[in-house]
């Protein structure tokens, strides 16, 4: 028979508490919170695991998951898009269930030629249906830094936010029919590769090979999935909400909402709903 000393017994629920937070919330090396997943080596883990690179030329893109699922989360990540011409090139970052019914938040930036600003694509799947775009510029060059795009997914809403501001808010309306994500837990996934037959000005600017090979760079990465905690039940502020709406008056160059030809029996519920 095995015996445990007095002070191991003491120090066992020490020891659980500190493993369920480090499940909860997960932060920095990439070695620890993911896996390359595809790209034959045009995936890397630099710098100790504080940087990830992709890279995509003209034979493969590459790509990465997350180790976790989550089931909600307050998750940020650095990213530094593809410098110059980025035509054609897609750098998607997003969360994702599995399965025919699945559900995804996602981040997509497509590229531009030089000096035309890159787009960022938004989009929401709850229980396999999306046709949720919305489509922004950004005030700033995201190729000459790294910006900071975090996802606050919580059971009343959905906020897409860039260095804090945020950009869009998808609202739990349940209630009046609209299915939100809240049953499937998702894994988080970035990959870049070309789409060069939609990607940019719906396919009419290809794919520059000669600009190869075209790198996206990622660090900080940060998850909190502790239900504790404050972003939990967290709401937009009256200062987040003027911010929203700064972003989208200015910035906002699409949004499924006001597209009444493509939804000639009438728009989304959650676009009429209040």
């Amino acid at each position: 028979m095995a015996f445990i000393h007095s002070s191991t017994v003491t120090f066992l629920p020490s020891l659980l508490l500190f493993l369920s937070f480090i499940t909860a919330y997960a932060a920095g090396n990439f070695y620890q919170n993911f896996d390359i997943t595809w790209g034959d080596g045009r995936a890397n883990i630099l710098d100790n695991g504080q940087l990830l690179t992709l890279s995509l030329d003209k034979a493969s893109g590459s790509g990465f998951q997350s180790k976790n699922e989550y089931l909600f989360g307050n998750i940020d990540m650095q990213l530094k898009l593809v410098p110059g011409n980025s035509a054609g090139t897609v750098t998607a970052y997003y969360l994702s269930s599995k399965g025919s019914n699945w559900d995804e938040i996602d981040f997509e930036f497509l590229g531009n030629v030089s000096g035309q600003p890159y787009i960022l694509h938004t989009n929401v799947f709850s229980q396999g249906k999306g046709n949720r775009e919305q489509q922004f510029y950004l005030w700033f060059d995201p190729t000459a830094d790294f910006h900071t795009y975090s996802i606050l997914w919580n059971p009343h809403h959905i906020i897409f936010s860039v260095d804090g501001t945020a950009i869009r808010e998808f609202k739990n309306m349940e209630s009046k029919g609209v299915a939100f994500p809240k049953n499937q837990a998702m894994r988080i996934y970035s990959s870049l590769w070309n789409a060069d037959d939609w990607a940019t000005r719906g396919g009419l600017v290809k794919t520059d090979w000669n600009e190869g090979p075209f790198i996206a760079s990622y660090r900080n990465f940060n998850a909190d999935a502790s239900s504790s905690n404050a972003w939990y039940s967290q709401q937009l502020d009256s200062t987040s909400k003027e911010r929203l709406s700064w972003v989208q008056k200015n910035y906002m160059i699409y949004n499924y909402c006001n597209d009444t030809k493509r939804f000639p029996q009438g728009l989304p519920t959650e676009c009429t709903a209040s």
